[in-house]
């Protein structure tokens, strides 16, 4: 049977169709389960299946719409698919956390995460998968398998949101949750071909702060308007949360179409910000690109330099941190969970409630020193997303069998643009606008902001978006 429906129609498009009754939420719903059913053996980017769910809330989504007395008493995206990436609580499914050592009792209740998506008119669409707690920048794992990249099945996805970045290139879903505790919107952006924003920290309330304030949720999509219109969805003051400033009073999805002020500062970063890893010739020339296309628009490029901190300073802070990921998790056979993540347990339990807040205290200074040197020196800042392409599936095992958190050093080539703006909380997103002809896969350039300025991050990804024209690049697989 053909669809009706162009699987890679952006979210926003989807909603408004659905508005005008061009197509109803069950066609839609539908559509994107055939398409799970036809490449997701292949590509492996859902854990947790629930058709019967997703038609029926489609269904209901349809009665909805008959019902409306007028389309604008639709929510904005009514009846639109949309999978959760399984690291968050969706009501009646189980939540693994990417490990075999979790519990599979179905949640009592959702993530408030979740709920924001629900309310908006989301249909869930199952969920996605992650690596072992989110720890690892893909996933290849004993409790979820391997996920694969719908543009080189051989190489990975990237991750943590290994299944959201598939799902969404290979056209399995339009839209998908993600999160990001040191690069796991953009990292899945930047191999998939897509757009990933890791918002400012503290923006979008979770049930609980994640990894120090490390961690965020947002989604990742095709365009930049999908992900402009998501986070004036998940942008809510909830005043039960630790951390959560006022509701905005600007639209998201406004910001992105206004006219960014002439002569933005431009600042460059294209050398690795922990020493000895080399950056791909690839990804250096998406920035150049990004830069020619800015300073023709009348943006500035500026010499200032990031005040970075020293490898050791920016390693160790972080690494006692992260090591801390799997806290909280109910895990009824922990001896199940994964080597890397075995040992890294193991750190954090040998680190006292001293270090480990010393170690906090030190994060919070080195994020401070950034950011106040970011202020004077830039509008904004253009790094590679990546120092590397994706890589192949099974590359990170080096060494692992002797010394099992070299999976985590290993992967520093993915992480190691996007998890220092974890640090410092700052906005960031991932555009896709290199192809490497080489290899034929898509490569993300990194775009930074002060903290509360993502709408200067929409606005230039807008014009980016409109200059270089890479919403029609679809993978092979897909």
């Amino acid at each position: 049977m053909t669809s009706p429906i162009d699987p890679f129609t952006t979210a926003v498009e989807l909603a408004a169709a659905i508005r005008r009754k061009e197509v109803s939420p069950v066609e839609v719903a539908d559509c994107y389960l055939r398409r799970m059913d036809e490449l997701d053996p292949r590509l492996n980017a859902f854990c947790h299946r629930a058709d019967d769910d997703v038609r029926k809330a489609a269904a209901d989504a349809a009665d909805v719409v008959a019902r409306a007395a007028s389309p604008g008493d639709l929510p904005p995206f009514h009846g639109v698919p949309l999978p959760v990436k399984d690291l968050l609580d969706v009501t009646g499914w189980p939540t693994t956390y990417g490990s075999a050592g979790a519990d599979r009792t179905p949640a009592a209740a959702s993530d408030p995460v979740v709920r924001r998506f629900v309310d908006a008119g989301f249909v869930l669409l199952g969920k996605t998968t992650t690596s072992e707690f989110g720890a690892l920048p893909f996933t290849e794992s004993e409790a979820l398998g391997i996920s694969r990249n719908p543009w080189d099945p051989d190489r990975t996805p990237g991750g943590s949101s290994s299944g959201a970045g598939a799902a969404v290139a290979a056209g399995m879903a339009p839209i998908a949750h993600a999160e990001d505790g040191g690069g796991s919107i953009r990292i899945p952006a930047s191999c998939n071909g897509l757009v990933g924003l890791k918002p400012t920290r503290g923006l979008v309330a979770r049930a609980t702060v994640a990894g120090e304030g490390l961690a965020t949720s947002g989604v990742i999509t095709r365009s930049v308007a999908d992900t402009a219109a998501a986070l004036d969805v998940l942008v809510r003051h909830d005043p039960a949360a630790w951390w959560s400033p006022p509701t905005p009073r600007e639209s998201f999805a406004d910001a992105t179409t206004a006219d960014a002020r002439a002569g933005l500062r431009i600042g460059v970063l294209t050398d690795s910000p922990v020493a000895g890893i080399d950056v791909d010739p690839a990804c250096t020339a998406a920035v150049d690109l990004t830069l020619r296309t800015l300073e023709s628009a009348g943006h500035r490029i500026v010499d200032a330099r990031l005040p970075l901190p020293s490898t050791d300073e920016f390693v160790g802070a972080f690494t006692t941190l992260w090591n801390v990921g799997g806290a909280g998790i109910p895990l009824p056979d922990p001896h199940r969970i994964e080597p890397h993540n075995r040992a890294l347990r193991d750190a954090a339990r040998s680190t006292d409630s001293w270090a480990y807040t010393e170690a906090v205290t030190k994060t919070q200074q080195l994020s401070r020193r950034v950011v106040e040197g970011f202020v004077a020196g830039f509008d904004l800042l253009i790094t590679p997303t990546m120092a590397c392409l994706p890589p192949p599936i099974g590359a990170w095992r080096a060494g692992t069998e002797d010394d099992p958190p070299a999976a985590l050093r290993n992967s520093y080539p993915m992480g190691v643009f996007t998890s220092l703006f974890n640090v410092t909380g700052q906005p960031a997103i991932s555009l896709p606008v290199h192809h490497d002809l080489a290899t034929g896969l898509p490569v993300g350039v990194q775009i930074v902001a002060a903290p509360w300025r993502e709408d200067l991050l929409l606005q230039v990804g807008h014009l980016l978006e409109q200059a270089l024209l890479w919403n029609d690049r679809h993978p092979p697989l897909s």
